[in-house]
């Protein structure tokens, strides 16, 4: 593992539009990779848009409900399906590493279920590893279904084990064991939470995993939403819905680039692999200060397929 420079968007989408995210986000990974980063990250359901109206709609309201489930289905990615064909070459071209967060549709079954996802993909351009988003939260749940543990883990890289959990999943004690124990050395943490706690979480995590920690968060402006969707009287008065906070930490829970707030822009950091074997000589969580004699844990990795 040489030192890595990576690269944390914090860009907002173009809402409810696939194939124009999609544009967006070949046209930041080749941005990245002319910054010599071998790692770039996007927020949570960056493709095609963050399900924001969950938050501000009420389930009553059938109608439009209905409506944008059914808008957001027909924007959500087939993986693999033509826009991973897109994103894949654009890695490619620009040699690098990607992990972009996506809502995609259950194929697999009745191909009318959603999944919160995050896709990595090699410099190779090949999809390297898929995490579905084991609970979704709160009103999220009218959106996304449950992934199961067969996506749990680190996905190897040619750079670092690099590990991912989607927003609140990062308050799951064990789901946050389970990237330890696979040995992560690079946490990606795409989120839509904002707040100073969820700062306080990102650096909490590099130093509980001694490890590198992108948290890449949604950024979203009122005028983001077209007034075609029918959400204007819905939303928060004023410009902001969604004021962005990514930040990426070292494995002493130090920030090293960011917060970023209230504007599009890219964080880049020049990670240092000797920090990640030293600081673990007094804490490593899956290892001696692990104490598997008192305590036991298990994953369950088997597909639960609908």
């Amino acid at each position: 593992m040489e030192g890595i420079r990576v690269a944390a968007v914090q860009a907002s989408p173009v809402f409810l539009d696939r194939t124009a995210t999609t544009d967006k986000a070949v046209d930041l990974i080749a941005k990245a990779g002319a910054q010599g980063a071998s790692l770039v990250v996007f927020p949570e359901a960056f493709i095609p848009t963050y399900p924001l109206w969950t938050w501000y709609i009420k389930p009553s309201e059938f109608e439009l409900v209905e409506r944008l489930y059914a808008n957001y289905l027909d924007q959500s990615l087939v993986v693999p399906g033509p826009e991973t064909e897109r994103l894949g070459k654009a890695a490619k071209a620009a040699a690098i590493h990607v992990a972009i967060g996506v809502s995609e549709r259950n194929v697999e079954a009745s191909g009318t279920s959603l999944f919160n996802s995050i896709l990595f993909f090699g410099p190779d351009g090949s999809i390297l590893g898929k995490r579905r988003k084991l609970v979704a939260t709160g009103p999220e749940r009218l959106v996304w279904a449950q992934g199961d543990g067969s996506t749990v883990g680190v996905v190897e890289t040619s750079i670092a084990k690099l590990a991912g959990l989607i927003c609140w999943e990062n308050y799951m004690p064990l789901a946050r064991y389970a990237m330890y124990s696979g040995g992560a050395e690079i946490v990606i943490a795409p989120t839509w939470d904002q707040s100073g706690v969820w700062q306080a979480t990102m650096r909490h995590i590099a130093k509980e995993g001694r490890c590198y920690v992108v948290g890449c968060s949604n950024i979203t402006r009122s005028t983001d939403v077209p007034d075609s969707f029918g959400l204007g009287a819905h939303l928060p008065e004023g410009e902001w819905i969604n004021r962005g906070g990514s930040v990426i930490v070292d494995p002493e829970g130090t920030v090293i680039a960011g917060p970023l707030f209230e504007e599009e822009g890219t964080l880049v950091a020049d990670l240092d692999p000797a920090l990640l074997k030293g600081v673990r000589w007094n804490l490593d969580v899956a290892g001696h200060y692990a104490r598997p004699d008192v305590f036991t844990f298990g994953v369950d990795r088997s597909v639960r397929t609908p």
